[in-house]
């Protein structure tokens, strides 16, 4: 993918102080032209990023909350144009900017609006529109951020050896915004963007406040399982039972719970059917469970097919069926094991006391 910068705007974001007493600033360095560009030392800094940034795999519905690439979209009210959305106008603005003063005057408002965020670090903060020639007429946005380097130094001579360098900038862990989303190579959505940022801090997501991101896996499980209960307990329980007051309370704790234990309330039939509806719109859905120091990592859709949870004397006994057993890393004499038959086994975790 070869990129043509159109226009590209460098600031420097300062800031001194913490929490809500920090002083914040932003400098203007410099707004280039494509043929600026091409001349600047900025085209080695950036040689590739752009390429990197479009090309960052994304799922639309991550693994974890806490993924560092994600795709947002602008809010609209229904019945309401992109045009309603203040973000968009701006970001929309900036990219078919015309000339070099009207590129800086939008660039000049996302930063303000940047540095506006809460908890944000100093900088260097870049914005470039270029062209992705190869599939399309109008060009790409990207906002870019890299935070200072602490401790940074190059080698000078014998006598000094090194140097310090501060305020020093890397494309390393540089945090970015792509707009708009590609979601295939010729493809563009108008009301999506993408963002990436590797830090767990999300005010980079922060500053754009009418861009909403999509759901992760996790969350959506969450209020699917949720949404299934509620309605269990309002079609098993009378209003305002003691019974149903109970189970309400059971899940509102258990839905702020980071780690939960079985709460044992339906059958293996409840649990497989509640899990179909859950895999035929997610097969991909991942379940991990632990008993004791014990991790097991699957697939929701291996319950009631190739994993089993039952319980005896008192103790949990999780079993897995699988066409063979495979082993990595550390050795050990279990390799060498001749299974015994499944009812040997129960018997023998039925004499335990």
């Amino acid at each position: 993918m070869d990129f043509t910068i159109q226009h590209l705007s460098f600031y420097l974001i300062q800031v001194e102080g913490k929490g809500e007493e920090a002083d914040k600033r932003h400098k203007h360095f410099q707004t280039l032209t494509g043929d600026e560009y091409e001349e600047s030392p900025l085209k080695s800094f950036l040689d590739g990023e752009l390429t990197k940034i479009v090309k960052r795999k994304v799922d639309r519905h991550s693994k974890s909350e806490s993924a560092p690439t994600k795709i947002g979209r602008f809010v609209v009210e229904p019945g309401h144009e992109l045009t309603s959305n203040p973000n968009y106008n701006l970001l929309h603005r900036t990219r078919h900017a015309e000339n070099k003063e009207d590129f800086r005057e939008a660039c000049d408002q996302i930063v303000q609006m940047y540095i506006e965020a809460s908890a944000i670090r100093g900088g260097a903060f870049l914005v470039a529109t270029a062209k992705l020639t190869k599939f399309f007429d109008d060009p790409f946005l990207f906002l870019m951020k890299c935070d200072f380097e602490p401790k940074v130094a190059t080698i000078t001579d014998e006598a000094t050896l090194i140097h310090n360098v501060e305020m020093a900038i890397t494309t390393k862990n540089m945090k970015s915004i792509q707009y708009p989303y590609m979601p295939e190579e010729g493809m563009m959505d108008s009301a999506e963007i993408k963002i990436h940022q590797a830090s767990h801090a999300r005010y980079f997501e922060d500053f754009l406040k009418w861009v909403e991101y999509e759901k992760s896996m996790p969350e959506i499980v969450k209020s699917q399982v949720y949404g299934m209960v509620k309605e269990h307990i309002s079609e098993t329980y009378a209003e305002e039972s003691d019974e149903r007051v109970e189970f309400e309370e059971a899940v509102e704790e258990w839905a702020i719970s980071p780690k939960r234990e079985l709460q044992e309330r339906f059958t293996t039939e409840q649990v497989v059917e509640a899990t179909s509806q859950i895999i035929e719109q997610s097969p991909e859905v991942e379940l991990k469970v632990k008993l004791d120091h014990v991790s097991v990592k699957a697939l929701l859709s291996d319950f009631g097919d190739s994993i089993h949870l039952a319980k005896v004397n008192g103790r949990y006994v999780l079993m897995i069926e699988s066409e063979s057993v495979m082993f990595e890393k550390g050795f050990s004499p279990l390799e060498f094991l001749k299974p015994d038959e499944l009812h040997e086994v129960i018997q023998r975790i039925q004499d335990k006391e």
